[in-house]
């Protein structure tokens, strides 16, 4: 007997929240497969699903097969998402690099198109992903009410609303702020680190070094001197008595 997803309040989201939206450069083209028509539109549809489930695929990442059924008909836009989450790359870069519960943030975030709502969602994804495994948690995220409702059988996710016409800027994207790998894995990986030096180096060509007898070549030394301008006097006029005895007369 499975155990039922545990309960959760959905917050208030940009994407809970029903809007008119302005369409502009900056608002997710839709890719969906109802009026495909042709080649070209099938080809982008398909890079806009490796976009939206990898971030980035390479040659060896991609699922010829799934392609090649997708194009003839055979499968569904739903089931090429659903295929590419269960793939060995998906596995490999999002699953065994994370925990179960960033894993979850993960998923929701490509397959639902938002953010998840709190700890408490983390927390009932993650029961599934521990009592059903991988397969059983995604079919469960593709045949929700909301993935149904919001992108059904024929279009590819998407960030939903991530533009509002009230704010000058929109969200950040997912793979921004969620990047593929933790910090913890991250550390043990070894990714480039930055490192800041308190040397700035540059390289001068030859032709361009100050010859002997240059007046740059004596900059630094000068520099170097204490700096030894007189200061003035804090004598005031006002406090000579005899001041005109003081005053330097030729004799």
């Amino acid at each position: 007997m499975s155990i039922p997803l545990l309960g959760y309040k959905p917050s208030s989201q940009n994407v809970r929240v029903s809007g008119y939206d302005i369409g502009g450069d900056d608002q997710p083209k839709i890719y969906s497969a109802e009026n495909l028509l042709s080649l070209t539109e099938m080809n982008d549809l398909i890079e806009a699903a490796y976009r939206q489930i990898f971030f980035h695929a390479f040659r060896s990442d991609r699922e010829r097969f799934l392609e090649s059924q997708l194009r003839n008909g055979q499968i569904t836009v739903r089931d090429f998402i659903r295929g590419l989450l269960l793939s060995e790359t998906f596995k490999n870069s999002f699953y065994e690099k994370n925990s179960n519960y960033r894993f979850v943030e993960q998923c929701v975030q490509r397959v639902l198109g938002r953010d998840v709502y709190n700890e408490r969602e983390k927390i009932a994804w993650s029961i599934k992903v521990a009592t059903k495994g991988i397969e059983g948690f995604i079919d469960e995220l593709l045949d929700s009410e909301e993935y149904m409702d919001s992108f059904g059988y024929d279009t590819v996710p998407y960030q939903r609303r991530r533009v509002l016409a009230s704010r000058d800027q929109g969200e950040r994207p997912f793979n921004i702020t969620s990047p593929r790998y933790g910090e913890y894995y991250r550390a043990i990986l070894g990714f480039p680190q930055i490192i800041w030096q308190s040397e700035v180096r540059r390289y001068t060509p030859q032709e361009s070094k100050p010859k002997a007898g240059s007046p740059s070549l004596y900059l630094n030394m000068a520099r170097s001197l204490p700096n030894r301008a007189n200061t003035p006097s804090s004598t005031s006029a006002t406090n000579i008595i005899d001041y005109m005895n003081k005053v330097p007369y030729r004799k």
